[in-house]
C-alpha cells in the first residue's frame, strides 16, 4: 500500500521526544517504511550521543534536532525539560511547515503534551496521529509509588492527546484497550502496529568469546537503565548466584539511563562488579556482539502497572537472535516470547537467580527455547508484518475509510 501518486505526495512530520532518531528503533523503522511508501518525511527529535548534529537527511528522511536540558528529576526538572522541548518542537514544526510542509503530525510520546503543539496545528487544518509509545500514567506510579495531582494531570494529558488525534497507533492489544476504554477512542481508529524488529538488520552472527570475560557463560541484557528496569534485581541474582558457589556466568549490559552510576555502584556494594561489564550506550556493532555471544538474555523489569502493560523491543530482539529469555511474570513480555523464555515470580530476584542457572545447566533447553523464539518472530512479529498495519492506519487517517483486514494485531 503506497501513498497516492497523483503529483502531490502526502506529507508527514513525526516528533519524538526522549530519544534522538535514527536511533530510536520503532520511530525510525515507521519513518522509513512511510517514506518507501511514497510519503514525505520529516523527524523533530532531540539532540543525543552520537547524534548531534541540528539538521541532516538520512535515507531520504529530513531530521530536525534540537537541544534539551538533562533528564528532569522532580516537578521543576520536568517543567524545565518538557518546556524547552515544547518551544522547540513547535519552532522546528513551523520551519518545516514554511520550508518542506505536512499534512499530518504523527506525536510518539512520552510524554502525553505533544498535542499541544499538534492544536495549534489542528487550527491550520493539519491531521494528528497518536503513535502511544509508553503508559505515562503507570510510568508516574511506578516511578514515584504514588498517584496524586500529578497523576491525575497526566491522565487528563493523556485523554487530550487520544481526543486530538483522529487515529491513534498502539503498540499492544492491552495498550489498544486503554485507548478505547480510557482514551474513548471509537476501535475502528486503533491499530496495533507492535515494535517488531528489523530482521534485515537483527540476525545471528558470530559469538566474540573474549566477552565471557574467562566465563562459560554469558548472560545478556539491552536496553535503557532506569528505576523501572530492574537491573538492581539483576544484580542480586548474580550476587546469590555467587553466594551460591557459581562463579561461571559474566553479564554484559549494553545502554545507558539515569540510573547507570547507581547501578555500577549496586553491583560494586554487593561484591560482583567484576562479573559485570556496563558498556554504556553503545554502537549497534558492539550491542550485536554481546547479544550474539550471550548464551541466555535477560529481561528484569519490575513487574508493575506499567511493565506487566508495555512491549518490550529487547525481548523481540533477543527472540530474532535466537536466544533463550530470562524475565518476571509479565504480561506483555509472556505474549511476545512465550515458550523462549523461563518466568520467574514477580520481583523476586532469587528465583530469577535460579531461572538463569536452569538454563545454563541445560544446553538443550536453551536451544529448544532460542529455535522457538527466532520462528515466532520471524512468522509473527518481525517488522515485515507490522509494515501493512502502519500503512493501513496512514490510509484510513487521509481517506477516513477502515482497512479492517489489517488492523489485526498479529499471533
Amino acid at each position: 500500500m503506497a501513498a497516492p501518486n497523483n503529483g502531490k505526495k502526502r506529507r508527514v512530520l513525526i516528533i519524538v521526544e526522549n530519544l534522538p532518531v535514527p536511533f530510536d528503533r520503532r520511530v525510525w523503522m515507521e519513518a522509513t517504511t512511510l517514506h518507501a511508501a511514497g510519503y514525505e518525511v520529516s523527524v523533530i527529535c532531540p539532540v543525543g550521543k552520537g547524534f548531534t548534529t541540528r539538521y541532516e537527511v538520512i535515507d531520504g528522511i529530513h531530521v530536525y534536532r534540537h537541544p534539551l536540558p538533562a533528564e528532569g528529576n522532580g516537578l521543576l526538572g520536568y517543567i524545565a525539560e518538557y518546556g524547552a522541548a515544547l518551544f522547540w518542537e513547535t519552532v522546528l514544526a513551523f520551519r518545516v511547515l514554511f520550508t518542506r510542509g505536512f499534512d499530518v503530525i504523527h506525536a510518539c510520546n512520552p510524554p502525553d503534551l505533544i498535542f499541544l503543539v499538534g492544536a495549534i496545528f489542528r487550527l491550520l487544518g493539519k491531521k494528528f496521529l497518536f503513535d502511544h509509545h509508553d503508559l505515562c500514567p503507570e510510568l508516574f506510579e511506578t516511578k514515584f509509588g504514588h498517584r496524586g495531582l500529578q497523576y491525575k494531570a497526566m491522565v487528563l494529558a493523556e485523554r487530550a492527546t487520544f481526543g486530538l488525534a483522529s487515529i491513534s497507533i498502539a503498540t499492544n492489544e492491552s495498550y489498544k484497550k486503554i485507548a478505547i476504554e480510557r482514551g474513548r477512542m471509537p476501535p475502528d481508529k486503533v491499530f496495533v502496529v507492535r515494535s517488531g524488529p528489523n530482521l534485515d538488520k537483527i540476525k545471528p552472527g558470530p559469538a566474540k568469546p573474549e566477552l565471557k570475560q574467562g566465563k562459560p557463560y554469558l548472560v545478556g541484557y539491552v536496553g535503557v537503565i532506569g528505576r523501572q528496569e530492574g537491573l538492581d534485581l539483576l544484580v542480586e541474582s548474580a550476587a546469590w548466584l555467587r553466594a551460591q558457589g557459581r562463579d561461571d556466568i559474566h553479564y554484559g549490559i549494553v545502554g545507558g539511563g539515569p540510573e547507570l552510576e547507581a547501578i555500577q555502584a549496586y553491583a560494586a556494594e554487593k561484591g560482583v562488579a567484576d562479573i559485570f561489564t556496563f558498556t554504556g550506550r553503545a554502537p549497534d556493532a558492539l550491542l550485536m556482539d554481546m547479544l550474539n555471544t550471550a548464551d541466555i538474555c535477560v529481561n528484569p523489569d519490575r513487574v508493575d502497572p506499567m511493565n506487566d502493560l508495555s512491549t518490550m523491543n529487547k525481548i523481540m530482539e533477543y527472540m530474532a537472535l535466537g536466544k533463550p529469555i530470562v524475565q518476571f511474570e509479565v504480561k506483555e513480555g509472556r505474549f511476545s516470547a512465550q515458550d523462549s523464555s523461563l518466568y520467574a515470580a514477580p520481583n523476586d530476584p532469587i528465583d530469577f537467580a535460579r531461572k538463569i542457572a536452569e538454563l545454563a545447566d541445560d544446553p538443550e533447553k536453551r536451544a529448544a527455547m532460542g529455535a522457538f523464539g527466532f520462528k515466532r518472530v520471524h512468522e509473527h512479529l518481525g517488522w515485515e508484518h507490522e509494515r501493512p498495519k502502519l500503512l493501513a492506519a496512514y490510509e484510513t487517517l487521509f481517506t477516513g475509510k477502515p482497512v479492517g483486514a489489517l488492523q489485526t494485531s498479529g499471533a
